[in-house]
C-alpha cells in the first residue's frame, strides 16, 4: 500500500532572525520555536533549566517519608513494572538509594511477573514486602490504578509512595503520597515525564532537600532516564529534551557496565575513556567527540538495541534480571547477564517471528473476507510477544489488530493486546465491547490497548469489534500517512546543513528526526543488500552536479521499478555516515513514490 505524503505547511511568515539557513529556520518554527531566545535553549539545553521537583504534588510528602525511613532504617522495597520504563525506574531509585544507605541489606526491589502477577502492583509484591519486614514501598511506573492494592499494603502495615505517569480514570490510591504529573490536581509544568523520569524527580527532590550533591547523586543517573524516556516513546520536548541530551552525553562519555556490554551484543561500539569525568555542560558546537566514542549513539540505538533487549528479560522470564544488569558495578558480571539477556532476546525474536508468520497463515486463509480489523489467535503463542505481533500486523495491513493467546493462570481465558491505525481510537472500542459483556478487564489508549476476555467470548468479541471498526471508519480504509517537514532539492543539501538537522537531536515524538522530499531522482548505483535492503547512488534529474548515496532498508522489493531508470520521488532522514574515517553525507529513505 502506497503510503500518503502529506508536506507541512508553514501559515505564517518566518522570523528573519530566526536562523540563517531557511531550512533550519523553518524545521524550529514548525516546532514552535519562534524567538532567537528559544532557539539558544533548544540548542543548548541546561540542567538548571529543568522544572523544581518541589512543584509535583505530594512531593514533599514523599521526601519526608523517605528521609524518615532513611534515618530509622527502615526496609524499603523499590516496585516496578517489568518493561524498559519500569526496569530503568526501579534501578534509578535502587541506585541513588543504595549510595545513601549505611546498610544496603535494609534495601531491595521487586518486579512483577507478567504471567503471575499480570501488570501494576500486585498483592504477591506486597506480601513480599510484608515477608521481608518492609515497611515503605516504592511503586514505580505503576500504582495509580492500585486502589485495592494500596489498601492492602496499609492493612499490611506498609506505607506507600506511587510514582507513576499514566492517567488515573478514577479514585487515587490512599497512598501515603502520589507522585503523578497526569493527577487532575497536580501543577507539574511538564506533563509527560516518563515512569522513570517520576522516580528520578524523587530522589532529585531528596537530594535537594538534604544538600546531597547533584554531581555525585543526579547526574549519574541521567543515563537511565534518558533509556527510559527513548523506549517509553514520550514526548521529547521541555525538560524531557533536557534529560535525554545529558543523558545521551553520560551514555556515549561514560557508559555503565549494562549499556556498554548490550551495546557490544548489539554490534554497536561504544568506547568507555579511562578516568573520564561526567561533563556538567555540552561541549561547544563542532567539538570532534571521536575522543570519547568511536560511534555516537542515538535515541535510536536505545529505542532498538538496549530497549528490546531489557524489554525480552520481562517477556519471556524475568525481569529482575534487566535490573540486575542496569544496577551491577562490575563487567565480568554485566557480561554474564547481558550474555543471559541477549540469549532471552533471540528467544524472544524466534517465538514473536513464529507467531508472526502463523497469523499471516490465519490472514492469508481467510484473504476472500473483506475486513476492516484483524483478530487472531492461538492458544500456543507467548503472552510476553502478542503485543509485538499486534504492532508487526498493524503495520503489515494497517488495520486495527488484536492478538490473543490463553493465560497461563486459566485456559479459558484470552489475554490479547490491540494496536490501532491514525484516526481509529481503539481503546473506545474495546470499552463498547465492554458495555455488552465481552470482556472481564482492559486498559490502554486511543493507538494500544490490552484485555482479557472469557475464551466463550471470542467469536461474538470478534464480530462486535469487526462492526464497530466498519462503523466508525465508514466504509473508507485508512491509509498511513508520512508528515514531510520540507522539500528539498539536491542542491540545497550540504554538510552543513547535515551538521545543522543533526543539532536538532535527540529525536523523538513532538521533535521527530526530520523528513525531507525530492522529487525527480534518478539512480546512478543501485543494489540489494542481505536481499532486503536497497543501496541507492541517487542524482536529480533537474541537477547532475550533486550525488548522495541512499539506504533504503526492508525496501527490495522496490528494485525493479527502481531499474526501470524513470525519475522516481524519495523521502528520507538527512544523516553523516562514517567509514573508514571519511564521513559523507547518506540519505536514510524511509519511502519512495513511482508514476504510474
Amino acid at each position: 500500500m502506497n503510503k500518503l505524503w502529506k508536506l507541512k505547511n508553514v501559515e505564517q511568515d518566518i522570523p528573519e532572525d530566526l536562523h540563517t539557513n531557511p531550512v533550519i529556520a523553518k524545521l524550529l518554527f514548525q516546532r514552535g520555536i519562534c524567538t532567537p531566545q528559544e532557539v539558544e535553549k533548544f540548542f543548548n539545553p541546561k540542567l538548571e533549566d529543568v522544572h523544581n521537583p518541589f512543584l509535583m504534588k505530594d512531593m514533599d510528602k514523599a521526601v519526608e517519608r523517605l528521609h524518615r525511613a532513611v534515618e530509622n532504617k527502615e526496609r524499603i522495597c523499590v516496585y516496578g513494572d517489568y518493561d524498559v520504563d519500569g526496569i530503568t525506574a526501579v534501578s534509578l531509585v535502587y541506585i541513588f538509594l543504595e549510595k545513601l544507605l549505611s546498610d544496603s541489606d535494609n534495601l531491595g526491589f521487586f518486579i512483577p511477573d507478567r504471567y503471575i502477577d499480570g501488570y501494576g502492583l500486585s498483592k504477591r509484591g506486597i506480601d513480599y514486602a510484608y515477608e521481608n519486614n518492609v515497611s515503605l514501598m516504592i511503586v514505580l511506573d505503576c500504582g495509580i490504578k492500585a486502589v485495592e492494592e494500596v489498601l492492602y499494603a496499609k492493612e499490611k502495615g506498609i506505607d506507600v509512595i506511587v510514582c507513576d505517569h499514566h492517567l488515573a480514570e478514577g479514585n487515587i490510591p490512599q497512598a501515603y503520597a502520589v507522585l503523578d504529573p497526569k493527577r487532575e490536581d497536580c501543577p507539574y509544568p511538564c506533563k509527560h515525564l516518563s515512569g522513570c523520569g517520576v522516580g528520578l524527580k524523587l530522589v532529585w527532590a531528596y537530594s535537594l532537600a538534604h544538600h546531597l550533591s547533584e554531581r555525585e547523586y543526579i547526574y549519574p543517573l541521567l543515563d537511565l532516564a534518558a533509556l527510559s524516556i527513548a523506549s517509553d516513546i514520550v514526548p521529547v520536548v521541555d525538560e524531557n529534551r533536557i534529560l535525554s541530551y545529558y543523558g545521551l552525553m553520560l551514555v556515549n562519555t561514560r557508559p555503565r557496565p549494562g549499556f556498554e556490554t548490550l551495546f557490544r551484543y548489539a554490534n554497536i561500539r561504544a568506547y568507555r575513556p579511562e578516568n573520564h569525568k561526567f561533563m556538567p555542560a555540552p561541549p561547544a558546537r563542532g567539538t570532534n567527540m571521536s575522543r570519547y566514542y568511536d560511534k555516537e549513539i542515538s535515541n535510536s540505538d536505545l529505542v532498538f538495541s538496549l530497549g528490546p533487549r531489557l524489554n525480552a528479560a520481562g517477556r519471556v522470564r524475568d525481569g529482575k534480571d534487566a535490573v540486575r544488569l542496569m544496577i551491577c558495578k562490575r563487567m565480568d558480571e554485566a557480561e554474564q547477564i547481558a550474555r543471559l539477556i541477549n540469549n532471552i532476546n533471540t528467544e524472544r525474536k524466534n517465538l514473536d517471528h513464529t507467531a508472526y508468520q502463523e497469523a499471516l497463515e490465519m490472514i492469508v486463509d481467510k484473504a476472500g473476507e473483506t475486513r476492516a480489523s484483524t483478530v487472531v489467535f492461538d492458544a500456543a503463542w507467548s503472552q510476553g510477544i502478542v503485543g509485538i505481533v499486534a504492532s508487526r500486523l498493524t503495520e503489515t495491513f494497517y488495520r486495527p489488530t488484536i492478538v490473543f493467546t490463553t493465560a497461563d493462570a486459566d485456559k479459558n481465558t484470552l489475554v490479547g493486546s490491540a494496536r490501532s491505525v491514525k484516526g481509529f481510537n481503539i481503546y473506545e472500542a474495546i470499552s463498547a465491547c465492554a458495555d455488552m459483556g465481552l470482556i472481564d478487564h482492559f486498559g490502554g489508549h486511543k493507538y494500544a490497548a490490552g484485555l482479557t476476555i472469557r475464551l466463550e467470548n471470542y467469536e461474538k468479541f470478534r464480530d462486535t469489534f469487526e462492526k464497530i471498526v466498519l462503523e466508525n471508519l465508514n466504509g473508507e480504509e485508512p491509509q498511513q500517512e508520512i508528515e514531510i517537514d520540507d522539500e528539498l532539492s539536491f542542491e540545497q543539501i550540504t554538510p552543513e546543513l547535515v551538521a545543522a538537522v543533526k543539532e536538532f537531536a535527540p529525536f523523538g515524538p513532538k521533535n521527530l528526526n526530520p523528513l525531507f522530499v525530492t522529487k525527480n531522482v534518478l539512480t546512478e548505483k543501485a543494489s540489494c543488500i542481505k536481499e532486503k535492503h536497497l543501496k541507492l547512488l541517487l542524482f536529480q534529474q533537474e541537477s547532475c552536479t550533486k550525488r548522495f548515496e541512499g539506504i533504503a532498508f526492508k525496501q527490495s522489493d522496490a528494485f525493479e521499478r527502481i531499474a526501470r531508470n524513470k525519475p522516481f520521488d524519495v523521502c528520507y532522514h538527512l544523516e553523516e555516515n562514517s567509514f573508514n574515517g571519511n564521513t559523507s553525507i547518506q540519505l536514510n529513505i524511509q519511502d519512495m513514490h513511482f508514476p504510474e
